[in-house]
Parts: structure tokens; sequence; C-alpha cells
């Protein structure tokens, strides 16, 4: 019979769940893998449905619910939703019915507003995360002395999900969206969704040192620390951490998952690929059909 500390060594070694709309969590991937290396973690991407930005509420509440119950069932103690329109628009509807903790994303404003010294900062991200209510208070709580252009990044999300980060075509997209910020003055640009830090060397290539680049996904991993912590989760740091494995999924070909993994994370994994139906998706396969 397992004693209380070996049962909770074997809850704490179950993995975390990290999910994105496609392949931009990997850089929340990334920094969760550096701080907490003896954790097993399943990444799920729905790139089948990706991009986000172009769906409506509750669609993304819909898939964000399906694919948080199917990593609950996969074992997950804990879930990162690592896609800032997911978080915007649905977490608080996802965090009640889900039995594990979760730990969501939003831009960095906070950061932005501390750093910016022209008080003129960009943000760039996805139409539905602009709109949303959660952007609007983050702004009006942080930003309140600051002037905050925002940029819907049309466009983007699709290029990393094809794997194109330094095109002639995609630095020539960012530049038209890059250009007024630094004509209107601004320091600072926040970097208002997962696939976009994948982006910083086309987007110095633009802005060169005019503009601090504002990434979260240090500060989310850091979030996920404190939230295993307080639960008693954390996995317990092994002899040799780098023996924690990396579960990839997707619900596509999972092809541009793991290239992108292998080049920009060096992690050389196969992609499972999942089905994970919704009420939303299911729909839409009924209208094809």
């Amino acid at each position: 019979m397992n004693s209380p500390a070996s049962q909770q060594a074997i809850s704490n070694a179950i993995p975390v769940g990290i999910f994105d709309s496609g392949l931009g969590g990997l850089s929340v991937l990334r920094a969760v893998r550096a701080l907490l290396p003896a954790e097993q973690i399943v990444y799920v991407a729905d790139s089948r449905y990706a991009p986000y930005g172009q769906r409506d509420d509750d669609f993304i509440a819909d898939r964000t619910l399906a694919i948080g119950e199917w990593l609950v069932a996969q074992g997950a103690k804990a879930l990162v939703v690592a896609c800032n329109t997911a978080t915007a628009q649905s977490i608080e509807f996802v965090r009640t019915r889900l039995p594990i903790p979760l730990v969501g994303v939003e831009p960095g404003v906070k950061p932005a507003a501390q750093q910016s010294k022209s008080r003129v900062a960009g943000v760039l991200a996805t139409q539905v995360t602009l709109r949303s209510a959660r952007f609007q208070a983050l702004v009006e709580r942080h930003a309140d002395d600051l002037r905050v252009l925002c940029q819907p990044g049309h466009g983007l999300v699709e290029a990393v999900e094809r794997c194109d980060i330094d095109s002639p075509e995609l630095v020539a997209l960012l530049r038209g969206y890059l250009q007024p910020m630094l004509d209107a003055g601004a320091d600072t640009l926040v970097l208002g969704c997962t696939h976009y830090p994948f982006l910083d060397g086309a987007i110095r290539s633009i802005v060169g040192k005019r503009m601090t680049l504002v990434d979260t996904s240090v500060a989310i991993a850091r979030q996920l620390e404190r939230v295993l912590d307080h639960h008693g989760l954390r996995a317990a740091q092994a002899g040799d951490a780098s023996c924690a494995g990396v579960r990839l999924c997707s619900t596509s070909d999972g092809a541009h998952l793991r290239a992108l993994a292998a080049a920009l994370l060096k992690l050389d994994a196969p992609v499972e690929r999942v089905q994970i139906p919704s009420r939303r998706t299911r729909e839409l396969e009924s209208d094809a059909a």
C-alpha cells in the first residue's frame, strides 16, 4: 500500500496541460520547461480550428471547455490556457467548469505602463483580445496615464502556423502595423498573442532598439509555479530533470507543430493527432456534410 508521501509524489508527477489555438503556446511551453523542468507536460494545439481571432465568442468558449475537459481526462493536474484570445473571452466561464486550477495569459499592459518612458505603447493582438472586456479592464486599471495604440495583427497567427517567421512578405506586413506606432512615439510594444514572440527577430529588424518588447510567457510560467505550489501539486525535482516528458498533440496533422517545436525549442518529439469534438465543431461538420 502506498504511503501518503508516495501517493503525493505520484499525484505531483501527473502532467500539466497547456493549450493554445495553435502553435503560439509553444512560447509558453518554452518558458514553463525552463522554469519547471521536472514537470510532465501535455501540449494541445487546436490547429484544425485556428486562428481563434477570427472566431465568434461562443465558438472560442466551446473549444476552450472541450479541450480543457479532454486534458482533465488525460490526467492533467492544472491547465495553462496559453492563448490570449481564449483567456480574454472564456477563461472565467471555463474555470467554473473544470476541477483543476487554471492559469490564463493576458497582454502585458501593466509592465508596458511601468517601462514606457515616452508614455506611448503599442499593443499587437488579435481583434477578439482587443475588443474583450478583460483587455479593456487591463488598460483602465494599469494604463490611465499611457497612450495605448491597439493594432489587430491580422495575418500574423496564420504566418506562424505555417512556420513563416521571417519572409519578406511577413516583414512587410509587420512594418505596416509597427511604423505608425513608431511615428506616434511608442517606445514599448506588447506582444499580445502567444504566437507573436516567434516573430521577435522580424519585429526587431523593423524597430531596432527604438521599442522594448513585452513578452509575458515568463510571467505565465512563474504564475503556474505559484499555483502548483499553492495546491501542493509541483513535481519533485528529480536527479535528472531533463527526463520530464513533453507530449505534443494537435487536432490537425501536426507537421507544422513538430517543425516549429524542433526549430525554436530544439524539441524533437512526435506529434499525436487527436480528435476533440465539441458542440460547435459537430455543427460545422454537419453543415459540411
